[in-house]
């Protein structure tokens, strides 16, 4: 009876590192999706060079007005990138494995590897609010009728956006705090 007791806990041990090495390799089905979050840069880059060639090509017929909408467009395109390229980095570091030939590299950024979930949540809702910000800045120098229903949604869901980062990094900020005082 024993012996039996004993090859069940063997048994047991044996499956229990199978399954936790199953579910730790697990981590690896997420890499196919920073890939797809890297290709979709191809159409950002297609439409900041398609507006940059419209903006060059009218500059001269359009006025300051529009050339402030056309390089808000830019901003927007842009921020839009540097929020995949901060998911990709850290999401692929924090959940994935370490990106190993970047640990020498002289232009690695200085926050990669070292912004945690917590840390990526605070950079997210940021690049969300500059964003939302910057669609709204486009929304008020629009011309033309002004939808105050509209831009009442737009601005309320900046808003959210705006006291979610505050909440969250007061909630990180109890979090350390509280780690601290252990």
């Amino acid at each position: 009876m024993a012996k039996q007791v004993e090859q069940n806990e063997a048994w047991n041990e044996k499956f229990e590192e199978l399954l936790e090495r199953v579910i730790f390799g697990g981590r690896w089905l997420l890499a196919p999706l920073y890939l797809g979050l890297m290709l979709s840069l191809i159409p950002l880059l297609y439409r900041f060079f398609h507006n940059f060639y419209e903006l060059m090509l009218h500059m001269t017929d359009i006025d300051m007005h529009h050339i402030t909408l056309s390089i808000l467009e830019l901003l927007d395109t842009v921020l839009l990138g540097n929020l995949i390229i901060i998911i990709i980095f850290a999401g692929y570091e924090n959940f994935v494995s370490k990106i190993k030939v970047a640990e020498g590299a002289e232009d690695r950024p200085h926050w990669m590897g070292h912004v945690d979930y917590s840390g990526l949540k605070i950079k997210l809702i940021g690049s969300l609010v500059a964003i939302s910000v910057i669609e709204l800045l486009k929304d008020f120098m629009q011309e033309g009728p002004f939808d105050a229903k509209r831009e009442g949604w737009r601005i309320g869901i900046h808003m959210t956006f705006v006291i979610s980062g505050v909440l969250f990094a007061l909630m990180d900020n109890m979090a350390d705090r509280h780690k601290s005082e252990r």
